[in-house]
């Protein structure tokens, strides 16, 4: 099995994502690490988590923010006034931040298997 292979497999495998399938936007050909995999799921736009239709929304939004003080925070950091705000963008900007959240919380395991995949190379 090739390097590629391994990466591949260990990703579908090991690292099960709420929002990002990380084979959609990693060929593993061209990452070596945590940080490789981060930038090519941030270039190729992985972490925009778009959620339509208006009870999409606010069943994620109740699910994950039921105050809305986390969307409204994070809308307010991008510099959307309360005017330009809907359920769909916040439940989108929420969505979008979990899921690179998500994939922080997989930083160690990641790198781990890099890690150990280099030694096994040496």
């Amino acid at each position: 099995m090739t390097r590629a292979e391994k990466i591949e497999k260990f990703l579908k495998e090991e690292i099960k994502l709420k929002h990002i399938d990380l084979l959609d936007y990693i060929n593993g050909e061209n990452v070596n690490s945590f940080d490789d995999i981060f930038q090519q799921v941030e270039e190729q736009g992985g972490f925009n988590v778009e959620i339509i239709y208006y009870y999409k929304a606010m069943e994620y939004l109740m699910e994950n923010d039921t105050s809305l003080q986390n969307s409204m925070q994070l809308a307010a950091d991008f510099g959307y006034s309360p005017e330009d705000i809907n359920s769909e963008l916040l439940a989108s900007l929420l969505a979008s931040q979990y899921s690179m959240e998500e994939l922080y919380k997989c930083e160690h395991e990641i790198t781990e298997f890099f890690n150990t995949l280099d030694n096994e190379e040496e």
